[in-house]
């Protein structure tokens, strides 16, 4: 400050030495000294000493010491200035080209200095010239670096205005300025400057506060004008406008939106500006979710509503209140608006503006609006904290509820006329589902119970054919698209309020008019369904939306259990009807599709509701309602996962099973004859696991008959597994789901924690809450698996492994174990709860608790031994099987060595001869030595010849031969015949003779020496084959049977000794045999059947004979 007083007595003194002391200062352009009165002069002296002071201060803490001090030319020129420069210093060169290049950077902060500096306060024209200046040099936009700068100055305007009205021009230039984008020096200043520019933006709405219009008008004009980019034609060079998006990207990050909500009340007197300010709003909240977010924290749907009721001459500030109403629905939180808006203020400011709408709008714009605050007041209602029925909003939407299906008298209506068209079709659909938001309030239902709206609904489901008829009268009325629709909406309203109103619904009829309304659309009249509403989805082209809705109705209904319900409907042969209308619709050729698997499952659990505590209407069900869930049984859960709704078919089905069929042994008895059982299993083998209780629950219920054990048991799936198998696999995935400790066998492997969860123990106890032990029978399979071994039995199941065992042993304990575990509960409880039973109680229970775990010790043992007992089978089976390849393996040795004999006495000649010598020795050896001394012995004969004739003789058992050709005398074989009795020399049993051939066995001709006198019996001479057998045996041949069995035809020519070596090597395996054709033996036995049959009937002749004889005799 010192150093700007001696600038100013400086400046001072050279004026008085120039002789001007009064001119001194720099004048106005034009302006002269001469014209000047010395009072006049002596103040711009003052001045001029003043600002140039002010000047040296400003420049005493530059850098450079170069000071420009301007004066009036001493010829008293006008606009003539000279310029006197200090002495120039060394390197002040450098330093003023850096100053005249920062020239425009320093201008904003020498402004500032100038606005808020005591001693030049109050210098307005000063002020003026300076800023005029700043804004002409800034008229393509303001630079990203100066913004801060910028909002001081605009402050500083906005605190000058309220008592210098001269700096509103500058104000409103500097904001129409600010409406050009950003300029950028480089392309970081984007970055660099975000938070500057954040702060600028917020600055503009704070400049609200301003009350001149024309101030207000041009910020909101800027913010509006953020989002319609318009780029400067000329910009100098170096300097580049900001992108598109960069201000709106900002924007969002200021409270510029929250700050022009703010500023709403102090608009009251303004509605112009307020107009503007809401399209603003509009503009602001339909771009932006932070917007939106801004607005509500700063309750800006509340203070919107409150002021939408306001005069307005255009009329436009309730339609662009509606919108940012709506803005704020769907970009901000929607519980947060409908939290605002649920206030009695903003209630009553809703019902204003919606029946003002309804009685004075026609226009197609009015009734738009009308029902945009409807669905405004809609979601409210969602608010459970709402007070449309305080406020009398609701009672006075019930008369336009039932409007025109009932007459009323109410004045809301009597100048009210609907033109029926597409608006008042709107409004009359969201009044019916302001029907359902609102059935959660008992308060509603009071008023529904008044207004007569049950009454109203159920008119509006009448079938097209009854409505048209009523309206035949005359008169403007739905059209029949219109009355589809409402229909739809009506019966869809329905579903929720007729269970909550049950009694007006059966005051109305209301079973009567759906069956009705089901009788329509199971016609056959043609009728085509133009519905293009949310409800009438898949109904188009037919009646099939009516009758979704309709049954949706009644399964609504029936679900309660109300008993007068179920009989008025029973009454009424809804039974029968109902599954008339499913087999009708299975039965179309048309595809599934998810209303028509609605519209069955539905159909069931009406059936369910109907049947489930009643045995005759179980009866009524009867073998048609079993056919109806067989049938839907055999489809099976492969389209379970469809999405189109057959899981819940497939559920409806075991739960009609479950309340319709069990319980009744008629309709039990002939569910089984269907093999329902066997379905259900199939059922549990395929479905998914959420279906498993449900079935399970079935089969349990079921098991009360006793001729379900016998279908249980005789279950197979296609891999051979039997029920006791697929519930036994059931348990033990059930416990892995659930977490018990089992070892890798399945059995127990903690005794302390036979049957435990893997929380269980975890589980805090306390004296109010139910026992966990208890609770988790209701939760899983286990108790129902258990329940239906209790049925079936644990002894004498069939198709278990050891496995299934083991786990058998602990289903059987099961009860056992949870009783163990209740008891582990109460001990603990009482530990917790600090309670010390006496000591024969406390003895008592300690025994207790060590009983389970002394039962699973001996499950232990049990499983054990099971264990054990199959390693041993799997030993045995083992050794079988390595026997068996052994016995393949000697086989094919002994094969592959006959083969190689054989090879090698076809390729080598030497062995050839050695063999041949072998067989001629082993022939000598064979042949009998003969003696003369024993008479008994004829030499050998070779017979060839054929039978030619066959008699049997009385006298012995027998049959004599007679032959054709001589005997031939033969060493090598003896063939005897004595007294007309053809016999046959042979080993073991006896050789039957038959056309020149013999049959024998290869073993009875081991020894050919041996001899034997045989009579060829009946059976031999009636043809069969095996007459041989009953023939007695030769004890010395006995040993001949060890040898394996052989049968063969062989001619007699044949019989040599080498044939027999060759026979007995075939025995020994040395030679491998051609089997026989499996034909063989079948023959055989026939034959001998046939010959026995024969033998018994000659027989029988023969005594028949005798008999006759002996009389003559």
């Amino acid at each position: 400050m010192e150093v700007g007083v001696s600038c100013g007595i400086w400046a001072a003194l050279l004026a008085v030495l120039r002789g001007h002391p009064s001119n001194g200062g720099t004048l106005k352009r034009g302006s002269s000294s001469r014209d000047s009165g010395s009072s006049w002069s002596h103040f711009r002296w003052q001045q001029n000493v003043v600002s140039t002071s002010y000047r040296c201060h400003d420049l005493s803490s530059s850098p450079s010491l170069d000071v420009d001090l301007d004066f009036i030319s001493p010829r008293n020129e006008p606009g003539k200035v000279v310029h006197r420069k200090k002495p120039e210093i060394p390197g002040a060169a450098d330093m003023r080209q850096h100053l005249e290049v920062n020239a425009k950077s320093l201008d904003s902060t020498k402004v500032i200095r100038l606005l808020e500096d005591p001693l030049t306060a109050n210098l307005k024209e000063r002020h003026l010239f300076v800023l005029k200046k700043l804004l002409k040099r800034s008229q393509i936009g303001f630079l990203l670096k100066d913004l801060k700068d910028v909002a001081r100055i605009l402050n500083i305007c906005a605190e000058k205005v309220n008592e210098h009205l001269e700096y509103l021009p500058i104000l409103c230039e500097a904001l129409k300025i600010c409406r050009f984008p950003f300029l950028k020096e480089k392309a970081s200043d984007e970055l660099n400057y975000a938070q500057d520019v954040i702060e600028f933006i917020s600055h503009l709405g704070c400049l609200m506060r301003v009350s001149d219009a024309e101030v207000r008008q041009q910020i909101v004009e800027t913010v509006k004008s953020f989002y319609n980019h318009v780029a400067p034609k000329h910009l100098h060079d170096g300097l580049q406008s900001t992108s598109p998006g960069y201000r709106l990207q900002l924007l969002e990050l200021s409270d510029v939106a929250q700050t022009l909500l703010l500023s709403m009340s102090t608009l009251e007197n303004q509605p112009t500006i307020k107009l503007q300010l809401l399209k603003t709003l509009q503009i602001l909240s339909g771009s932006s979710d932070m917007n939106c977010a801004l607005m509500l924290n700063a309750r800006g749907a509340e203070t919107i509503c409150l002021h939408m009721n306001e005069p307005d001459p255009s009329g436009e500030v309730l339609v662009h209140s509606s919108e940012i109403l709506w803005n704020l629905l769907e970009r901000g939180s929607k519980d947060t608006v409908t939290a605002q808006l649920s206030s009695m203020e903003c209630t009553v400011s809703l019902k204003e503006a919606f029946f003002h709408q309804l009685m004075s709008g026609f226009q197609p714009s009015d009734l738009q609006l009308r029902n945009d605050l409807l669905v405004i007041t809609t979601l409210i209602a969602e608010n459970s904290n709402h007070l449309l029925i305080e406020s009398l909003f609701a009672k006075q939407l019930m008369v336009f509820v039932t409007f025109p299906e009932l007459k009323t008298h109410n004045p809301l209506v009597r100048n009210f006329k609907l033109s029926y068209n597409s608006e008042d079709l709107k409004m009359k659909k969201m009044l019916l589902n302001l029907l359902v938001l609102m059935s959660k309030d008992l308060a509603a239902l009071q008023l529904y119970r008044e207004e007569q709206v049950m009454l109203a609904l159920l008119t509006l489901v009448k079938p097209p054919a009854a409505t048209a008829a009523g309206q035949r009268s005359g008169g403007r009325h739905w059209s029949s698209i219109q009355q589809e629709e409402l229909q739809l909406q009506a019966l869809a309203t329905l579903a929720t309020i007729a269970p909550l109103m049950l009694d007006e619904y059966v005051a109305c009829l209301g079973n009567a008019r759906l069956l009705l309304l089901v009788d329509w659309c199971t016609g056959q009249d043609s009728y085509f369904g133009d519905c293009h509403s949310f409800h009438g989805t898949g109904g188009r082209g037919s009646k099939k939306a009516q009758m979704r809705h309709c049954i949706r109705v009644l399964r609504s209904v029936t679900s309660l259990g109300e008993e007068s319900v179920l009989q008025d409907l029973c009454d009424q042969g809804t039974i029968s009807q109902l599954m008339g209308i499913l087999m009708q619709m299975e039965a179309s050729p048309d595809e599934e599709d998810l209303v028509t698997l609605e519209i069955k499952s539905d159909i069931q659990l009406i059936l369910s509701a109907l049947c489930e505590n009643d045995m005759h209407r179980k009866e009524l069900f009867g073998a048609e309602g079993v056919e109806m869930t067989v049938h839907f049984l055999k489809k099976g859960p492969d389209k379970f996962y469809s999405g189109l709704g057959h899981n819940k078919l497939i559920l409806s089905t075991v739960d009609c099973v479950w309340s319709c069929i069990v319980g009744c042994y008629t309709t039990e008895d002939y569910f089984l004859v269907k093999e329902g059982v066997f379905l259900l299993l199939d059922l549990l083998v395929s479905s998914p696991r959420c279906v498993h209780a449900i079935v399970l629950a079935t089969l349990l219920e079921l098991c009360d008959n006793p001729n379900t054990l016998s279908h249980i048991l005789s279950w197979r799936d296609e891999g051979g597994r039997t029920a006791s198998s697929l519930l036994l696999q059931l348990w033990r995935l059930e416990e892995e789901e659930l977490g018990v400790t089992r070892d890798q066998h399945g059995g127990i492997a903690d005794p302390q924690r036979m049957v435990l969860r893997r929380d269980q123990e975890d589980t805090q106890l306390a004296s109010n809450t139910p026992s966990a032990a208890v609770m988790e029978i209701s939760e899983n399979l286990r108790s129902k698996i258990y329940s239906i071994f209790c049925k079936l039995g644990f002894l004498d199941l069939p198709g278990l492994s050891a496995k299934d065992y083991v786990t058998l042993g602990i289903i059987r304990r099961y009860l056992d174990f949870k009783v163990g575990e209740v008891w582990d509960e109460v001990s603990r409880e009482l530990v917790l709860d600090g309670v010390r039973p006496i000591s024969p109680d406390q003895e008592s229970l300690s025994r207790i608790c060590k009983i389970p775990e002394d039962t699973a010790r001996k499950v232990m043992i049990e499983q054990i031994s099971i264990l054990e007992q199959q390693k041993k089978e799997e030993a045995s089976e083992e050794e079988i099987v390595y026997s068996e390849i052994k016995s393949h393996w000697k086989q094919r040795e002994l094969t592959a060595k006959s083969w190689d004999s054989y090879v090698s006495k076809t390729s080598n000649y030497e062995i050839l001869k050695e063999v041949k010598a072998q067989k001629k020795e082993d022939m000598e050896s064979s042949r009998p030595k003969r003696t003369e001394a024993d008479p008994a012995v004829h030499p050998a004969e070779h017979f060839i010849g054929q039978v030619i004739a066959a008699e049997s003789s009385e006298a012995q058992a027998g049959v004599k031969l007679t032959l054709s050709k001589p005997l031939i005398q033969s060493p090598d074989w003896d063939f005897t015949k004595e007294q007309g009795h053809t016999g046959a020399s042979s080993v073991g049993q006896a050789a039957t003779v038959c056309s020149g051939f013999v049959w024998c066995r290869s073993a009875e001709l081991l020894q050919p020496s041996v001899k034997r006198r045989v009579n060829v019996g009946p059976a031999a001479a009636s043809g069969s084959l095996l007459g041989a057998d009953h023939l007695p045996e030769d004890p010395s041949t006995s040993n001949c049977r060890e040898a394996p069995a052989a049968e063969m035809i062989i001619r007699l020519g044949r019989l040599t000794p080498g044939y027999f070596h060759l026979l007995q090597r075939q025995v020994s395996g040395e030679v491998r045999m051609q089997p026989q054709g499996s034909f063989i033996d079948p023959i055989a036995v026939m034959m001998a059947s046939v010959g026995t049959g024969l033998c018994l009937y000659s027989s029988r002749q023969m005594a028949e004979r005798v008999q006759l004889k002996q009389p003559h005799a």
